[in-house]
């Protein structure tokens, strides 16, 4: 009896919602990244939630510009092999399940190797001011290739 109050009380309290496709897969602008890379929403709540979730996919070569998420970023790498790097820090390797923590405000770079697709899943809040991240100059060709060679 209690159980099946509880399920009944729940679902007239919080109906849920189920999105059965993300949405189209679309093309990254030309001033967030460097290369081909594709872009699909696949969370944006409505307000009071700030959480955003997107599935990017780099070709190799492909990364993002500098930029920084107000309140962090976590990436989740799915498959192949890609590059991340701190201001100030080394480039270092990622690969498919690895998990990477930006901390808040802090300026990066991710994208693919030289020589591999690379597809993550990126998850940060939207700011106070609404925006997904705090946008910043292309990463070099220079910087890029100081990158490690190793896959």
């Amino acid at each position: 009896m209690w159980v099946g109050y509880l399920a009944h009380t729940i679902r007239k309290v919080h109906p849920l919602e189920i999105t059965r496709t993300p949405s189209a897969t679309r093309l990254g602008p030309d001033h967030w990244f460097t290369g081909q890379v594709w872009l699909e929403e696949l969370a944006a709540p409505p307000s009071p939630s700030r959480v955003h979730l997107l599935r990017v996919h780099f070709t190799p070569g492909a990364r993002t510009a500098w930029h920084s998420h107000e309140l962090g970023q976590i990436l989740y790498v799915t498959e192949g092999v890609g590059l991340v790097q701190r201001r100030g820090g080394a480039v270092q390797i990622i690969r498919a399940g690895d998990v990477v923590h930006f901390a808040p405000n802090e300026d990066h770079w991710h994208g693919a190797h030289p020589d591999h697709f690379m597809t993550h899943l990126a998850l940060h809040e939207l700011g106070d001011d609404g925006e997904v991240a705090n946008w910043g100059p292309h990463v070099t060709d220079a910087e890029y290739t100081t990158a490690p060679v190793e896959p």
